[in-house]
């Protein structure tokens, strides 16, 4: 059963193609737009806001803190009881060095705020931190996939791996448009979505996107297609 949304979509499969579709939008416009980098690092407000841009058109519940308790296999994120308490702990963490700003990372992993999207707002959060901090992001396209997830796995008992991943992936582009659209290609990749390139979805002009934009179901398709009218009109108007 898929998550409940704005779209009313009911098959899981669906919503992931529209969910792709729609946050990488958003996730391309939070790059283009210079409103990520008007965001404070490291702040849980900064969080909320970059979840709440990239997933507010899909869910009603885009940048709000989740009220369930969620797991993922056999690991329990922090319970929702507790969930305000952790989040006002982890903003307070030191993000003067790069070991800091990982751990901090790491912990806000453990959190997992919200209900679905925690990874890929994350990231873009991870990033933000380290180009405000220390000039620097991590090039996503140079961390290996099973690599990324097992150290993250392990992460909560011992961080070094991660560390050790990301620390190697260090670039100081940190306005390179590239290097950015790739690290959403790739934190998409991490959680399951690839059906679409971020450079696709930009140019809005592939023909596989049309393709798909036909096969989506009559219950969403024009909701869908007025929203990727409108985000593509207000690009052109700011070229």
């Amino acid at each position: 059963m898929a998550l409940e949304n704005k779209l009313n979509i009911i098959d899981p499969t669906e919503l992931a193609r529209v969910e792709e579709i729609l946050s990488k939008k958003k996730a391309i416009l939070l790059f283009e737009s210079g409103y990520l980098h008007m965001l404070k690092a490291g702040t849980v407000e900064s969080l909320l806001e970059i979840h709440k841009y990239l997933f507010e058109e899909i869910y009603d519940f885009a940048g709000k803190i989740r009220e369930v308790n969620i797991s993922k296999g056999s690991f329990r994120f922090v319970p929702a009881m507790y969930l305000h308490a952790a989040l006002e702990s982890i903003e307070k963490m030191p993000q003067a060095t790069i070991d800091e700003i990982i751990e901090k990372y790491v912990e806000m992993n453990i959190a997992h705020p919200f209900r679905e999207g925690n990874g890929r707002s994350t990231r873009i959060w991870l990033d933000l931190i380290l180009s405000q901090e220390l000039r620097m992001v991590v090039d996503w396209s140079k961390v290996d996939k099973d690599d990324y997830l097992l150290a993250m796995e392990r992460s909560p008992i011992k961080d070094v791996e991660v560390k050790h991943l990301l620390k190697a992936a260090l670039t100081d582009r940190i306005n390179d448009r590239e290097v950015y659209m790739k690290g959403i290609d790739y934190s998409y990749y991490y959680e399951g979505y690839a059906t679409y390139k971020a450079d696709e979805i930009y140019s809005n002009k592939k023909r596989k996107m049309n393709i798909e934009l036909v096969r989506l179901t009559s219950e969403y398709k024009e909701q869908l297609f007025e929203m990727l009218t409108e985000w593509k009109n207000d690009t052109c108007r700011s070229c």
